[in-house]
């Protein structure tokens, strides 16, 4: 990981533990000694992603919606905030379930946070900066989101939970942070969860050509997985409010991202040209400048070595059926 845990947690919450990200926030606690209570309601997260852990001291999986309740019985001293279907192929099939999560899912995890005077972290998206006019993005722009849009469900979702997290923290004096996390990438994901990163493995694997949308010159940031969290609990470490971006400032476009894969997963497939997505980023970058001074955060693995490590996982499972 790029960064040491350097605050001990005693119990720690995470909702949509069993996601992708969030089932490697539930290992890398675990691993610092802190017990998990992992919330699912395993709508869009897997049981196999947390499988592993079941047997280890100090985990608890609790499958539940966290809209409706959230019932943890031991009182946390951080609360991680990660419950949200995050992929387009999820929230669009899920409208309603995102912006509930988003927005009274994001309520109760607060409200848990402020009664058991615990941190709390929201996990936020790049995604609240839309279709972006400033290149790279830094926590001061505010965007550029179609309100009514196919993707606004998820981006308004985000955008209302960091503003209810700043009004909470205002209003009640919680021990708030907002991560802004940037398209994340490595074990763990599904192969058909409609990302470039799965999708493009997933078809290079299976010898496929590789769908690339539009021209494919609209340019996405890849933080492998390892890094991602070590940013976020790095920031929950820290007494930042933020937001703060955590991401990975090496840009690529989607077309080079496609021809990479096929090169490092020795695949002979070529790229098919589909439609583009409405209201999909022209561009996507992260200035990390917050994290790198605040946190002493930065990403570490590169992208051939995240890439190669996620095709030989995708590979392995293959190899399992």
């Amino acid at each position: 990981m790029s960064s040491p845990i350097s605050r001990k947690w005693e119990h720690a919450v995470v909702t949509g533990g069993a996601g992708f990200v969030g089932s490697h926030l539930c290992k890398a606690l675990l691993d610092a000694g802190a017990a998990v209570t992992c919330v699912d309601d395993l709508s869009t997260g897997r049981p196999e992603n947390v499988a592993p852990l079941l047997d280890r001291p100090g985990f608890t999986l609790v499958q539940a919606n966290v809209a409706q309740e959230l019932p943890v019985r031991r009182r946390p001293d951080l609360v991680l905030h990660f419950a949200s279907p995050a992929s387009p192929a999820d929230y669009l099939r899920l409208p309603l379930h995102t912006m509930e999560t988003g927005s009274a899912g994001t309520g109760n995890a607060l409200t848990l946070a402020h009664e058991s005077e615990a941190r709390f972290v929201l996990a936020s998206t790049s995604e609240v900066y839309g279709d972006p006019q400033q290149n790279p993005q830094d926590e001061r722009y505010w965007g550029n989101v179609n309100p009514v849009g196919p993707r606004s469900v998820y981006d308004e979702a985000k955008r209302f939970g960091e503003a209810l997290t700043t009004a909470h923290a205002e209003t009640y004096g919680t021990d708030t942070c907002i991560v802004r996390l940037f398209n994340t990438y490595g074990p763990g994901m599904r192969g058909h969860d409609g990302r470039a990163v799965p999708t493009f493995v997933r078809q290079a694997l299976a010898g496929e050509p590789l769908t690339v949308t539009g021209d494919g010159r609209q340019t996405r940031s890849l933080c492998y997985v390892d890094d991602t969290v070590a940013g976020i609990l790095a920031a929950a470490a820290h007494g930042l409010r933020g937001p703060v971006n955590i991401g990975n400032p090496s840009e690529i476009s989607m077309l080079a991202l496609a021809r990479l894969v096929v090169a490092l997963a020795g695949s002979s497939s070529e790229v098919r040209y589909i439609e583009r997505p409405v209201d999909d980023p022209a561009v996507r970058c992260p200035d990390i400048t917050l994290a790198r001074d605040k946190l002493g955060w930065e990403p570490r693995v590169g992208a051939e070595e995240g890439l190669r490590r996620t095709i030989d996982w995708f590979r392995a499972e293959a190899a399992r059926g």
